[in-house]
């Protein structure tokens, strides 16, 4: 494993210590060099309630940038409120919080789930 990743985890394994303190679901995102993904799981973790990613048939923008994720974002909101999810916390599975997982953060804001 290269030395970013050994990095990324640790700080997920961090900040998801925290999180898990919280009786509210979880978002959590992931890149990978082609797709992105984001999926709300339950307050245990156990159980994945919505997800989306670029990766699904309908999506109109198959790649990894940053009107990728906004995509994402908003469609992850959408489904989450559907569902009767209004608050969660997010998870950034140890990536730092700027580009693309900011502005999936922020269009998942701006479609109404509440941090």
């Amino acid at each position: 494993m290269s030395i970013k990743n050994i990095t990324r985890l640790r700080r997920a394994r961090k900040s998801r210590a925290l999180i898990r303190n919280q009786d509210s679901p979880r978002l959590t995102v992931f890149r990978s060099s082609r797709h992105f993904y984001a999926q709300v799981f339950d307050s245990q973790g156990s159980k994945v309630i919505v997800s989306a990613s670029t990766n699904e048939k309908d999506s109109k923008i198959k790649s990894n940038n940053l009107d990728a994720a906004v995509e994402v974002g908003k469609k992850v909101a959408e489904r989450a409120i559907e569902n009767g999810i209004k608050k969660v916390v997010f998870d950034r599975a140890g990536y730092k919080y700027h580009g693309r997982i900011k502005a999936l953060a922020d269009s998942a804001r701006n479609a109404g789930l509440e941090f």
